[in-house]
């Protein structure tokens, strides 16, 4: 349970910024992180790590020499925004290009992967590795699709430690892919998490239970069983990573041969777990490896990649030649992690205040700002929605994800509000306002689905353009006004029933399809939905099946566009929004494939999928923007 909070909407926020200031010598706030306080010597490669908030010392307080030259850090348990990790990214780097090092999630995979590529846009060398050590979530010979647990510590801290040797890029890549390689971790819990401000923990173990393969985001474990001892817990975490070692172990260079003697070793506490139990558990973990003939290379134990306050632990063993070794013992000197002595470094004087830049506003034509201002009032009606569904969303995630699906979207939603808001008040047109709002979406929501979200108003406004006649015609500007939200196989409420109701008389033929310019601009609406869809499907990378946002959007623009010729945009849209709440609903009986509910699959079959859901109820409730009022508009 997390009991000190404020606002749970500013619990990251407010984290970083008290962690700034009681580390005002050693890091410096930068817009979505930290960067290091001294000056790093010009053309050495920049590593900037990042992840959610909720796992510290991970990731912020390994910023320092020796360790990373900065941290971009998202929202609780969610992926930081590519603005976020780009502004980083910008402070930190000093000629030598800059290496993102993250956990093997969906989202920081699409969040930074997303960074990277605009940062080369910009001239610089970036570069991507994400960590995958958790032997639960993948078999040994498909490595690739592990999630990154603890493992960091060691991976990233040697990947660091090649950079600050003074290895160039492809150098550092080179050591950092080597270390993960060689790198398992496994985790046991006794106890789930809660989010802050959350009544109840993500998930529970009962009592004299144990808790095996659980994630680091309020994940379960995969499976369950009495609860040992200690030396019994530590047995079972040594013999599993083990029986890994043949596909982690060996030299990456040629430099050593045989069966490997070295390790890495650490034992992290997840949140509850005292330092005291973790080192009973340690002495028999030392007692293990040395039976197998493993020396036991400068041993971490302690907290150093928590999961908010969840009572469990993990192991993780990297196999070490001459090289890693010698980077995993190189001095390091930062918040949480200190290791051997590192020389004062001169204190960075530049001014960082500017590290993060929004263009300018260049306004649009009058029917484009028209068009804009509208967009803002249908903005708030996704907002309220999301609101409203705000508690069930994240019931629905934390059947097989982290919970945060419904917070994530309200503050994705809310943060949209604001920037549209702001850019109507500037004169922006439609695509301007949609390329803000999508970026503030993304950047205040998180996660993958913020991602998604940023990218698809983003792809909606280049169709729409801020130039152009207004394509809607007066089809938006009752979104402020809806009859609220609702879908397929939801309780909608009387006024919400009569909506379906009234719709499906429309599709049966008493709406027709406009004609001349009305059907242009209806034409050109339904491009901009697919434009959005694709944008979705492109980057998060999921099909019809997968069980995500696309099994619900794809039929959506399908049904769109081909009822569009025959039962006119409003009828059209109704239809197909109910399509899309029957699809919805549909991916109740699919295990996820991808995802953080990836893991627990399984364990999702019999809930519908919340990023499917919340896009059903999104479509739903904008339905009556795109209605003919009586009368007309």
């Amino acid at each position: 349970m997390t009991f000190l909070v404020n606002d749970p909407r500013a619990f990251a926020d407010e984290a970083l910024a008290g962690f700034a200031a009681a580390h005002a010598d050693e890091v410096r706030a930068v817009p979505g992180g930290v960067v290091r306080a001294s000056a790093t010597p010009p053309g050495q490669v920049a590593v900037v790590l990042g992840g959610g908030t909720g796992h510290y010392p991970a990731f912020a307080g390994w910023v320092g020499p020796g360790f990373a030259h900065g941290a971009a850090c998202g929202n609780v348990f969610a992926s930081p925004s590519a603005d976020r990790i780009c502004s980083v990214a910008r402070a930190a780097e000093n000629g030598g290009g800059v290496l993102l090092g993250f956990g093997n999630y969906a989202g920081d995979v699409l969040h930074f992967g997303h960074a990277a590529e605009r940062l080369r846009a910009e001239g610089f060398d970036a570069r991507t590795l994400a960590v995958s050590d958790d032997i639960v979530s993948g078999p040994p010979d498909a490595t690739a699709v592990r999630r990154g647990i603890a493992g960091g510590l060691a991976v990233l801290k040697i990947l660091c430690a090649a950079a600050e040797a003074g290895y160039g890029m492809d150098e550092t890549v080179r050591v950092g892919r080597a270390a993960n390689a060689a790198t398992r971790s496994l985790g046991v819990a006794f106890g789930g998490c809660a989010l802050p401000g959350a009544e109840k923990p993500l998930f529970t173990v009962a009592a004299g239970r144990m808790g095996v393969g659980l994630g680091i985001h309020g994940e379960t474990g995969t499976e369950e069983g009495p609860l040992p001892s200690a030396d019994a817990t530590a047995d079972l975490m040594v013999d599993r990573v083990l029986a890994d070692r043949a596909a982690a172990a060996g030299p990456h260079d040629g430099s050593s041969a045989g069966r490997p003697e070295r390790a890495a070793v650490l034992l992290n506490g997840l949140g509850a777990i005292t330092y005291e139990e973790l080192y009973v558990v340690h002495r028999r973990v030392g007692e293990r490896l040395a039976a197998e003939g493993i020396t036991v290379v400068a041993p971490v134990v302690g907290e150093q990649v928590t999961s908010l306050g969840m009572a469990g632990l993990s192991l993780t063993l990297t196999f070490l030649d001459d090289e890693l070794e010698g980077l995993w013992r190189a001095p390091a000197a930062a918040p949480a992690f200190r290791r051997g002595s590192v020389a004062p470094r001169p204190p960075r004087t530049d001014d960082l205040t500017a590290a993060h830049q929004v263009p300018p506003v260049v306004p649009g034509t009058a029917a484009s700002r028209e068009l804009a201002a509208r967009i803002a009032r249908a903005l708030r009606t996704v907002r309220d929605t999301i609101v409203t569904h705000e508690r069930r969303l994240g019931d629905i995630d934390a059947v097989a994800g982290d919970g945060d699906h419904g917070i994530g979207m309200r503050r994705g939603a809310e943060a949209a509000v604001r920037a549209a808001d702001e850019a109507v008040a500037l004169g922006a047109g439609a695509r301007t306002l949609l390329s803000r709002a999508g970026a503030a979406w993304a950047d205040h929501a998180g996660g993958t689905s913020g991602a998604l979200w940023g990218a698809a108003l983003a792809a909606f406004g280049v169709e729409l353009g801020d130039g152009e006649e207004d394509p809607a015609a007066g089809a938006a500007d009752s979104a402020a006004d809806g009859e609220g939200p609702g879908v397929a196989g939801q309780d909608l409420g009387a006024g919400g029933r009569e909506f379906v109701a009234g719709g499906r008389e429309h599709v049966a033929g008493t709406t027709r399809p406009g004609t001349g310019a009305e059907a242009a601009h209806a034409a050109r609406v339904v491009r901009a939905v697919r434009a959005a869809v694709d944008a979705v499907v492109r980057i998060g990378g999921a099909r019809p099946g997968d069980k995500t946002l696309v099994d619900s959007a794809v039929p959506f623009v399908e049904r769109l566009e081909a009822a569009l010729p025959v039962a006119g945009f409003a009828a059209a849209w109704t239809e197909a929004a109910l399509i899309a709440g029957e699809a919805a609903e549909a991916t109740a009986a699919i295990a996820a494939r991808l995802g953080r509910a990836r893991t627990h699959g399984d364990r999702s079959l019999g809930t519908p999928d919340a990023g499917a859901v919340s896009f059903a109820l999104i479509v739903a409730a904008l339905a009556p923007a795109v209605h003919p009022a009586e009368g007309g508009d």
